[in-house]
């Protein structure tokens, strides 16, 4: 009986799911890479994320880290390239005047412009496989604390988010979002060729933080774009409403906690450092005869310190580490 019972519920479930896939879906995308089903998609996100926090870094664990100095130049230049080619589509495929910001529903026509527009979404989903490249550097280079939880939830979860759209709605009210994250692409990417180029452009990079505040903006107006159509009439699926909304929520909030740990209290901890400066060197000039602590003529003698060595892992090297306690001396 029990068996007989999940019998049904298994057959129920899967002639739900082959309803969805075949009945539910965009025929146009059907036929297209990787369109026919979400479980490679699926494999490839979770593939990417064992390899970026378990096993890449295994593998390089004994091994020098690679120069990719060129490799990279080449890789963020194509980003750039592709990143303003996909927004230039969203563009004349219709936000750059046909589609409404208000309420947008999708065109299934086969009219060349829907087509265009279900294309360019295609390829924005596909454009977030290429982006895992930037992980793999990540791991060829050793860098592996740029490898953070926000890092391979955003690239982890975004392919397999932007396939459900492409499936069932390719194009539409919520091709909003990748319109804004091409722009920010477009932007993070010149960053990163940049970066790339050399250190003697270091002093123009002054505006690495606020990539993280324009990706944060980014999301809000996400938010506020998708969740308005819960208050007005729309042809427009209210599940992909949730859906693209959420996803904005959750990344708007990952990323506020990025910003503050890189930024915020990364100031706080340098003024505190400054402080700690200030007072030391007011103490060392208002000592009696001017005498230093490490005697007059800044000799230092072995009765000067207490030394203990210790080693600390950092990524993987290993480090020397004096810790000095060193007593006043006077002769």
């Amino acid at each position: 009986m029990v068996y007989s019972t999940m019998a049904q519920f298994v057959h129920m479930v899967y002639d739900g799911y082959r309803d969805l896939m075949n009945n539910k879906s965009d025929p146009r995308v059907n036929d297209w890479f990787l369109m026919s089903s979400p479980f490679p998609t699926l494999c490839i996100c979770l593939s990417y994320a064992y390899f970026s926090k378990v096993l890449g870094p295994k593998l390089m664990e004994n091994r020098k880290p690679f120069d990719l100095r060129k490799v990279m130049i080449w890789y963020n230049l194509f980003e750039v390239i592709f990143s303003t080619w996909l927004f230039y589509e969203c563009l004349v495929s219709g936000w750059g005047g046909d589609y409404s910001f208000r309420c947008q529903p999708v065109d299934y026509s086969q009219s060349p412009k829907a087509m265009r527009m279900a294309r360019g979404c295609w390829w924005y989903y596909f454009s977030k496989f290429i982006e895992f490249a930037d992980t793999l550097f990540f791991v060829l280079r050793k860098k592996n604390d740029h490898i953070s939880n926000l890092h391979v939830i955003h690239h982890g979860i975004m392919p397999m988010s932007v396939w459900f759209g492409v499936k069932f709605s390719p194009g539409g009210h919520s091709s909003f979002f990748g319109l804004l994250n091409t722009f920010v692409h477009m932007v993070m990417y010149t960053y990163y060729l940049l970066a790339a180029l050399g250190p003697q452009l270091q002093p123009y990079l002054w505006w690495k933080k606020y990539l993280t505040s324009l990706q944060m903006i980014q999301f809000v107006l996400v938010m506020i774009h998708a969740f308005q159509l819960l208050f007005i009439e729309c042809n427009y699926p209210k599940a992909f409403v949730w859906w693209i909304g959420m996803h904005a929520v959750l990344f708007y909030f990952l990323f506020r906690d990025f910003y503050r740990q890189a930024y915020s209290n990364k100031a706080k901890r340098a003024s505190i450092e400054a402080q700690k400066r200030k007072n030391a060197a007011a103490a060392e000039a208002a000592s009696p005869n001017g005498q230093r602590r490490n005697g007059q003529n800044g000799t230092v003698y072995p009765s000067q310190y207490k030394m203990a060595t210790a080693y600390v892992s950092d990524s993987g090297m290993r480090n020397r580490v004096f810790i000095d306690n060193r007593s006043d001396y006077n002769e």
